[in-house]
This record gives structure tokens, C-alpha cells and sequence, in this order.
């Protein structure tokens, strides 16, 4: 007798400006999930939001692979909670909470993780001092979106001249801006595993190639741009403390299944958050996957364990 096979929605494109690379990351995903356990159909939330619902009945699961706002943020999540349709990772709170980076630095402060200084510029007519932010934060500065994903809007503002600017551009992506003081040193990142007891990943360093001044869109995706060394070659007390802080990360934002934190590795040995991701890049070549493989899963036995663990969390078998 034929094994049943889970009705498996794989949910990749969508609004945001990562649309292409959920659309290259579930090409991945796709072909690795094991055709005798799953049974997959592709949906696009840009287009197939009533197909989706109208298909509720008859899906078993749904792996989300948006990146993110409308659908690392929490409004595709609340959709499928609607439609009692399970997925992996984070609920709508959990994924509305990361998404924001300054409710995420909130967070992270209030549970004694280190951050780096910053503010918040916001409104429907957002105004500030160039001269009051520099006076406050000191130069350089790191200027992003409050919401969003991949570095889109972001800027290293090194001299005073061109803050106004780079403010404007990250006010573009959501109306928010993140000011916030630059932490020079390595930049490290760390998967978190798990529901109820999670576990931290080994450590990723991400090293831009020649041209990139950090891991900018570009960086990410550019084959070839980047070097990622896992394990990160860090001492074992940092590595300690960067697991710490990551599990840490992932409970103080109420995350459930999975998450990657980022963070800094300052030249004197300290540690700054600087976010979370809720839905990693999930080729086989993407950090997650790639701390996952040091782990000990291999690509098809990480998506099975998410969908186990996105099963487990919502009371299903």
C-alpha cells in the first residue's frame, strides 16, 4: 500500500522587494523535499491568495518561503491561522516582533543582550537634526528601514553631508528609519534550531568580497560576492556567547521552528545584535542550510525537520 503523502503548499514569490529571491529559493526547496513524503504545489501569494483558500481544505502544511514584509512579518502567518493551515517557524506575533528592528532592539535590551546605540526616525512628515544624530551617535553611522529585509535602503554614512540623504532613501522602505551607531569588527551569524528547547547552530562569519563595504543585496546574492567560513574561526568563548545570545534572541522574540541572528564581533572581543531573521535564505548554498550541514542535517533532512518541528508546534502530527 502506498505511503500517504503530506499535501505540502510551498508558498514562494509574493509583494516584497525579495520576490526573486523566494522565487530562487524555492526552486531549491522544491527539489529537495522528498517526493515520497511530500506531495508539493507551488502558490504565489502575489497572485493565489483565494487559490490558497480555497485549496485550505485539501493542504496539509504549508512551507513558507517569503522573505520579508507580506510574509516574514506576520500577515501571511495570521492568513493560514485563519485558514487552520500549519507552517513552519514563527507565529504572527514572533514574526511581527523580528520584522521591526526597533521592537526587536527593544527586546533584545530589555534581556540584557548588548545592541548598539540608535534611534528611530518616523512619521508622515519625518523630521530631525542632522547635526543632533551625529553629536549623539558619532560617526559612521548605519542607516536602514525599520521594516525590511536584505539590507534594501541601507547606508554606512561616514561623513556628516550625507546622512540627510541616506535617511531619505531608508524612509522609501516603510516610512521608518533606523539610525543607528556603526560597530566596525567581523559580522557573524546564528542559527537557532527548535520549539520548546531550541538549540544554536555553529557560528557563520560572512565576509564581503572586494567592492562591498557590507553584505549589502548585492553581497547576498552576486555569486561569488561573499565568503562564508563555518564554522566561524572564533574562541571558544565567543563562540559560547554568540550561541548564548542567539537562543536568547530567539526566546526574547517569541520564536518558534527556526531563526538566524545577526550580530557583530567587535576587534575587542564584544557582541552586538543587529537582527533576526524568522525565514532564512534557504538555498543549499544559504547560511542557514550551511551551519545546518555542520550541524549534521543535510538540506531534504533540514526541511523535514521544520516541517516536523511546524507540526509539533501547532498540535499536529
Amino acid at each position: 500500500m502506498e505511503k500517504k503523502r503530506l499535501n505540502l503548499a510551498l508558498l514562494a514569490g509574493g509583494r516584497s522587494g525579495e520576490r526573486q529571491v523566494s522565487l530562487m529559493g524555492a526552486a531549491g526547496v522544491e527539489k529537495a523535499l522528498d517526493s515520497t513524503r511530500y506531495r508539493v504545489v507551488r502558490f504565489d501569494p502575489l497572485t493565489d491568495l483565494a487559490d490558497i483558500a480555497a485549496s485550505a481544505a485539501n493542504i496539509d502544511f504549508a512551507f513558507i518561503l517569503l522573505h520579508g514584509l507580506w510574509g516574514e512579518d506576520g500577515t501571511v502567518q495570521g492568513f493560514l491561522d485563519l485558514l487552520d493551515i500549519p507552517y513552519q517557524g514563527s507565529g504572527v506575533t514572533g514574526s511581527a516582533l523580528a520584522m521591526d528592528k526597533n521592537l526587536a532592539k527593544e527586546l533584545y535590551r530589555l534581556h540584557g543582550l548588548p545592541v548598539a546605540d540608535w534611534r528611530v526616525i518616523g512619521g508622515p512628515e519625518p523630521r530631525f537634526s542632522v547635526s543632533e544624530l551625529v553629536a549623539e551617535l558619532g560617526l559612521p553611522l548605519v542607516v536602514k528601514p525599520v521594516c525590511d529585509g536584505s539590507s534594501l535602503g541601507m547606508t554606512i554614512v561616514r561623513e556628516e553631508a550625507n546622512l540627510r540623504q541616506a535617511v531619505e532613501k531608508a524612509l522609501v522602505h516603510g516610512g521608518r528609519a533606523m539610525v543607528e551607531r556603526f560597530v566596525a569588527g567581523r559580522e557573524i551569524t546564528v542559527g537557532v534550531l527548535g520549539n520548546d528547547d531550541p538549540v544554536a547552530l555553529p557560528l557563520v562569519e560572512i565576509i564581503p568580497g572586494e567592492g562591498f563595504e557590507f553584505f549589502d543585496y548585492d553581497a547576498k546574492y552576486k555569486p561569488g560576492a561573499t565568503r562564508e567560513i563555518c564554522p566561524a574561526e572564533v574562541d571558544e568563548d565567543i563562540s559560547r556567547r554568540a550561541r548564548e545570545h542567539a537562543v536568547a534572541a530567539h526566546d526574547a522574540l517569541q520564536l518558534r521552528g527556526y531563526s538566524r541572528t545577526d550580530m557583530m564581533l567587535s576587534a575587542s572581543g564584544e557582541l552586538f545584535l543587529l537582527e533576526t531573521n524568522t525565514i532564512p535564505g534557504m538555498t543549499p548554498t544559504s547560511l542557514y542550510p550551511q551551519a545546518a550541514a555542520e550541524y549534521g542535517l543535510d538540506f531534504g533532512a533540514l526541511l523535514d525537520r521544520l516541517i516536523a518541528l511546524g507540526l509539533e508546534g501547532r498540535g499536529r502530527k
